[in-house]
């Protein structure tokens, strides 16, 4: 039986170059595919695949918190995020998440299908430089200061956070989180509250510096 993946970026041109990959290999299929972290969640729940290879700058909902949410519905799914970003709060985001694997978007073509296949066979897989920023965030125990530095804001509060910094109005929000204009109107303002920030000019350079939001698409 074939290895179900879904393919998760912004960026056609590179889930194409993915699926072409990918579908080379006889034991892998593509199934779904999905240019934002919304999507990626609502397809993750339809084709429940065996691995979500995920970026994690992704526009609408970014891909730390698409995992978390596609983990927390489906946890038999295993997820390896795809990045080129190798900043340590990416990092640890998506392993904190439930990642199961990290690689950088230089890596060579038989890495994605090697990490593909260990994490199907319930193992982990990190890019050599992902594994030394790992055992860096291990030695200086890093998780003990992560509530500071995470501000403590909800899943929630980030999902509207991120949505804020790329543009929406409290409508838009509050249509795509299926919510009321005035419940987002308050998530808005425990944001500003917690972190002590009274702009969104503020709440978007906040959102883009702790890799909330990219504003690349």
């Amino acid at each position: 039986m074939s290895i179900r993946i879904l393919l998760a970026d912004d960026h056609r041109i590179m889930r194409e170059g993915l699926r072409s990959l990918i579908e080379n290999e006889p034991d892998m299929e593509v199934v779904a595919e999905a240019a934002d972290g919304r999507a990626t969640v609502k397809l993750a729940e339809e084709v429940s695949p065996d691995v979500a290879v995920i970026d994690i700058t992704m526009p609408e909902l970014n891909g730390i918190e698409a995992s978390s949410q596609i983990l927390a519905r489906n946890p038999h799914t295993k997820v390896l995020a795809l990045s080129m970003h190798s900043d340590e709060h990416f990092v640890t985001g998506m392993l904190r998440a439930g990642a199961s694997g990290y690689l950088l978007k230089d890596c060579a073509a038989e890495e994605l299908c090697r990490a593909i296949r260990s994490l199907v066979a319930d193992e982990t897989h990190l890019s050599p430089k992902i594994a030394s920023i790992v055992i860096e965030d291990y030695r200086r125990g890093l998780s003990q200061s992560q509530p500071a530095r995470g501000k403590q804001l909800t899943s929630r509060e980030r999902e509207v956070l991120q949505l804020v910094a790329e543009g929406e109005t409290s409508k838009r929000i509050a249509e795509r989180l299926h919510v009321s204009v005035k419940t987002v109107d308050a998530h808005r303002q425990q944001i500003m509250d917690k972190l002590d920030i009274r702009t969104v000019a503020g709440l978007t350079k906040y959102a883009i510096r702790k890799g909330i939001t990219s504003i690349q698409s």
